[in-house]
């Protein structure tokens, strides 16, 4: 559905004493920007996410199949973003109430900014996911050359150095889509509402961050049916430990000309 109005501008210019080499002058930089977008489904207000203004739509589908909000995006009747009152309105077939509050009874607190954000997940989140076989193979030079390949196509982090950035590629190298954003959970939000929306099977697809591999990024990465993550960063234990069950291949580190394989090894080619 088109949006009420466009949104704001992802980075913004801001003049920044720069100290360099013993010298200091003003200049121009450019920062990245963020936005709350409070998000009412059928008229219940279920969380405010702190946010890059882009691909808005896509980030209310990612969010709302990844928290159990609704089970797919056939539910979805309308979608309203409206940048300017900062709002995201969807009327939907769910009980929107009741996951709400299943939302912020959750147990476990995972590390997460944005107040209001729905930053925990269920115990039973892992052992309801069916277990992941098969899945592609990847070289470990391969790997590396995704990493690489997501920095360069990263615009507005090499623009501002202030965003997370994922991607989802084939094992061929070939980017199929990126989003980016402020938040790590919202960018791969954005990536997994694209990719809900255009029915793309990420099955045989390999998921790509900038960032650490936490806990909640790895089950959101699982809800994908992505059996391989790959990060310049490291994973936590949590993480690895839900990877062992649920049968992700986790690779950190993956930088320089080395890669650390955590989990899963067997999908991993040297």
């Amino acid at each position: 559905m088109p949006e009420a109005t466009s949104y704001a501008p992802p980075t913004a210019r801001r003049p920044v004493l720069r100290i360099e080499s013993g010298g200091a002058d003003w200049v121009m930089d450019e920062v990245a920007t963020e936005m709350p977008l409070t998000l009412f489904v059928n008229n219940v207000e279920v969380a405010t996410l702190v946010a890059t203004p882009s691909d808005l739509e896509d980030l209310v589908y990612g969010f709302m199949v990844s928290e159990g909000i609704i089970e797919s995006p056939r539910a979805v009747r309308l979608v309203e973003v409206d940048a300017t009152a900062q709002t995201a309105r969807v009327l939907a077939d769910a009980n929107v109430s009741q996951s709400a509050q299943r939302m912020f009874e959750r147990r476990y607190i995972a590390s997460c900014c944005g107040k209001g954000r729905a930053s925990i997940y269920f115990e039973s989140d892992a052992s309801a996911l069916e277990p992941i076989v098969g899945g592609p193979q990847l070289a470990a030079a391969d790997a590396l050359g995704l990493v690489q390949r997501l920095q360069k196509e990263s615009e507005i982090f090499r623009r501002t150095g202030g965003v997370h950035n994922v991607a989802l590629a084939r094992p061929d190298g070939t980017i199929v889509a990126t989003r980016a954003d402020i938040g790590r959970h919202n960018a791969l939000d954005k990536l997994y509402g694209h990719c809900l929306q255009q029915g793309i099977d990420t099955s045989e697809l390999i998921c790509v961050l900038s960032g650490r591999v936490s806990s909640e990024m790895l089950l959101k990465a699982a809800k994908l049916r992505c059996a391989i993550v790959v990060s310049k960063a490291a994973p936590t234990e949590l993480a690895l430990a839900l990877a062992e069950e649920i049968g992700v291949t986790v690779v950190g580190f993956a930088r320089g000309e080395r890669v650390n394989v955590y989990t899963h090894a067997e999908r991993i080619a040297l």
